[in-house]
C-alpha cells in the first residue's frame, strides 16, 4: 500500500500511509472537507494540544512509488517522511548517474539518499540528529541498500559545507531541505532567513565541473517558489525551475505544503 492524501479541510488533512489512516494538522486547509465520511476511517489524530489520540502503531512500513520507508509517530506529529518530496526523488533519479557524488543536507530519514544510492551514486548523508541518521540506516536496509555507498554523518550542515570547501571536495549533485529554525550537532543555531543564502553559496562552490543539480526545498511559510527561484538565481547567476510542492488527492482540494527550486546544470 502506498501513500495517499484522502481529504483536507477544517485546518486538518486526512492521509493514508499504506493502510494506516491518520488525521494531522494542516493550517492552510481553511476550506471544508469534501468527503466527510472518509474521516471516520482514521485510526489516530494528532493535535498540538493533545498529541496522538487513537490506535497508531508503534511503527509500520509504507511504499512511496517503489521506495519503502519505515514510519513511526513522533512527538511533533511527524511520521518520518514528507510525502510531497516524492517529486524531488523522481527528479534526482532522472539526473543521477552511477559514480556521481551526491550530498544530502538536512537529510532526515534518508529518502533522497536512497533515491541516489539506487543509481549507484556515492552519497554523503548528513543530519544534525543522530536518531534521524539511525532511522535513515534502517530505511536503506529496508530497500536492500545496507551495503550501498552511503556515508552517514551527524554534523551541522553549515560547518560541514565550510570544511568540505577547504578540503577541496566537490559533488555532482546537492539536495538540501533546511528547517525554518534548527540546531546543529553541537547546538549551533540555524535560522533560514539569516543562514540560507550563505549556505546555498557554499553549496554552489561545492558543485563539480560536471555537476548535474542543486535542489533546494523548504516548508517555511512565506518562502514561496518565487523567493526560492530568486535566491537560487542570485547564487548561481542562472535561472532555475521553481514550483509549489503539493499533496494531491484523487478527489478534493490540493494542499500546498512547501516550495522547491531545482537548478539543472546539464
Amino acid at each position: 500500500m502506498t501513500y495517499q492524501l484522502l481529504d483536507s479541510g477544517h485546518l486538518r488533512k486526512l492521509e493514508a500511509f499504506g493502510d494506516i489512516i491518520l488525521i494531522r494538522p494542516c493550517p492552510i486547509a481553511i476550506w471544508a472537507p469534501k468527503n466527510p465520511d472518509l474521516w471516520k476511517r482514521a485510526r489516530s489524530t494528532f493535535s498540538r494540544e493533545d498529541g496522538w489520540q487513537g490506535s497508531t502503531p508503534k511503527e509500520w512500513t509504507c511504499k512511496f512509488d517503489d521506495l519503502k520507508l519505515r514510519l513511526e509517530p513522533t512527538d511533533f506529529g511527524h511520521v518520518g517522511v514528507f510525502p510531497d518530496h516524492q517529486m524531488i526523488w523522481k527528479e534526482m533519479d532522472q539526473m543521477t548517474e552511477e559514480g556521481d557524488q551526491v550530498l544530502n543536507l538536512f537529510a532526515y530519514t534518508g529518502a533522497a539518499s536512497i533515491a541516489s544510492a539506487r543509481k549507484k551514486a556515492r552519497v554523503v548523508h548528513l543530519d544534525a540528529s543522530k536518531p534521524s541518521v539511525e532511522w535513515a540506516k534502517k530505511n536503506a536496509s529496508l530497500n536492500g541498500l545496507e551495503k550501498a555507498n552511503i556515508r552517514y554523518i551527524v554534523d551541522d550542515a553549515m560547518q560541514f559545507v565550510k570544511r568540505e570547501i577547504k578540503r577541496g571536495k566537490s559533488y555532482e549533485g546537492i539536495v538540501l531541505d533546511p528547517p525554518s529554525f534548527g540546531r546543529g550537532s553541537k547546538n549551533q543555531v540555524f535560522k533560514i532567513e539569516r543562514d540560507l543564502m550563505p549556505l546555498l553559496q557554499g553549496c554552489f562552490k561545492l558543485l563539480s565541473k560536471r555537476a548535474k543539480f542543486l535542489i533546494l526545498s523548504c516548508h517555511t511559510p512565506g518562502f514561496t517558489p518565487t523567493v526560492l527561484r530568486q535566491v537560487m538565481s542570485q547564487v548561481a547567476k542562472k535561472e532555475s525551475d521553481a514550483k509549489e510542492m503539493l499533496l494531491t488527492p484523487e478527489k478534493g482540494f490540493e494542499v500546498p505544503v512547501g516550495s522547491c527550486t531545482i537548478l539543472k546544470m546539464s
